[in-house]
């Protein structure tokens, strides 16, 4: 071989360790992953996969994976499309989604998933121009063991702020219980076989109150630089919100946020995410193993801290802790295991803002003993010791001739959650300023 072959040989060589190290980087850059293993599929042709674009990665919608839905203990959704209707809050130039097996027994094989906006409020149909098949590590299919998640990959999808998005997966074969969050106030849909990139939205005649499988959306955003993650119970979740309407108070939280950052207010550009559970308790997890509506202590690293460029978490949790009380001692639990979900946080340099409990008055689980307890709990909150900034629900909410209760107007009827009314008070009644200052924790 001649020295002249040789440097040619060299050449070529660092060349094509260079255009490997690219491909590495671009691929990161658009946040692919999963920690699923992929299933045997063609790799996609076309132009929907992401490429490395400015922006930055945040939470657009979430919802925590709760339980198993009954009835799909022996097969799941086998051969059916689940259509799952989300609602993005923040806009962006690429998206990319988190689907959960947390509750599975069996493996969850999805052999075809896709993302697309809606063609309009409460349909089934998309817009064609926008269906985009989803892929998982390059691969069109994807394994989920019992008891994981997958993050799909990245693709070219221009999501604007407040829109619907339909997120659609098929599993072909058996999997057990299916993972829900089962108190969507959203109506979602499914069909059966595999409809998946189907526009029209026609074979979609079954409704659904849950969200399957899904837990996340991401956006690639030049609209935010960060994610607040509001963490809490069935206030946070929005219950009693008007069905398909967002208006639960991290729904009204976000737009203030955004409107605010366009107008040049000096607040924070962060989008809102919303992790609460219905009956959810800082201290006491749910029956099984998982445990279904873990306890925020238990579920705090998953569905708060781990989410995408998290800034700030709101904590509004701990009333379900008062209700189910059985001593005067438990105020100081629910307290200090507030303040565990805050130092969790301050270790990974976020800022914690809290809130004080809302008044159940007149609510059938309402005694004078645990009246006392809540304000127990509340005067701690007020007095700094356990978040770093407090915003005042309670005082919001309650009827100023009877504290114990909610002003009519903010209560739903059963004394304990509020109205549309209630709601949009209280993330009115959240100063923006409270969410600046945050760390820089980039996940």
């Amino acid at each position: 071989m001649t020295k002249r072959h040789g440097y040619a040989l060299l050449s070529a060589f660092v060349a094509l360790v260079v255009a490997l190290s690219v491909t590495v980087l671009i691929r990161s850059a658009a946040g692919e992953g999963t920690s699923g293993s992929t299933a045997t599929g063609r790799r996609p042709h076309g132009s929907s996969a992401a490429p490395a674009s400015a922006g930055t990665w945040v939470g657009s919608w979430a919802a925590s994976p709760v339980g198993a839905e009954p009835g799909t203990e022996a097969t799941g959704l086998a051969g059916r499309s689940v259509r799952n209707v989300v609602h993005a809050h923040t806009g962006g130039t690429s998206a990319r989604v988190t689907l959960s097996n947390l509750y599975g027994q069996a493996p969850l094989t999805i052999t075809h998933a896709s993302v697309a906006l809606s063609a309009g409020r409460g349909t089934a149909a998309a817009r064609a121009e926008t269906m985009r098949r989803l892929t998982f590590d390059g691969s069109y299919a994807v394994t989920i063991p019992a008891g994981g998640q997958a993050v799909s990959d990245a693709v070219r999808l221009v999501v604007p702020h407040d829109q619907d998005v339909l997120v659609t997966t098929y599993a072909p074969t058996p999997s057990g219980p299916v993972t829900i969050h089962p108190h969507a106030r959203q109506i979602s849909f499914v069909a059966p076989g595999d409809r998946t990139e189907e526009a029209t939205g026609v074979p979609y005649a079954e409704r659904s109150g849950y969200w399957r499988y899904l837990t996340a959306l991401d956006v690639l955003s030049n609209e935010a630089d960060g994610t607040v993650v509001a963490f809490g119970d069935s206030i946070t979740d929005g219950i009693t919100s008007t069905m398909g309407e967002n208006r639960r108070w991290p729904d009204v939280l976000a737009s203030r946020l955004r409107s605010a950052a366009a107008s040049g207010a000096d607040v924070p550009r962060y989008s809102v995410v919303n992790e609460g559970i219905t009956g959810n308790q800082v201290l006491a997890d749910g029956l099984g193993r998982p445990a279904e509506n873990p306890s925020g202590l238990s579920r705090f690293g998953r569905d708060a801290l781990s989410r995408p460029n998290v800034k700030v978490v709101v904590i509004d949790l701990g009333i379900n802790d008062v209700t189910h009380s059985r001593s005067a001692a438990d105020g100081k639990k629910i307290t200090d295991g507030l303040r565990t979900l805050v130092r969790q946080a301050h270790a990974r340099g976020l800022k914690v803002v809290g809130t004080t409990l809302t008044p159940f008055g007149g609510h059938r689980t309402w005694t004078p003993a645990l009246e006392r307890m809540r304000e127990q709990v509340n005067a701690e909150i007020r007095a700094g010791g356990v978040y770093d900034a407090v915003v005042d629900f309670d005082r919001a909410l309650k009827d100023p001739s009877d504290p114990h209760r909610m002003l009519p107007r903010y209560d739903s009827g059963d004394h304990l959650h509020p109205s549309d009314l209630g709601f949009h008070t209280m993330a009115e009644t959240l100063n923006l300023s409270l969410l600046k200052g945050a760390g820089q924790a980039e996940l």
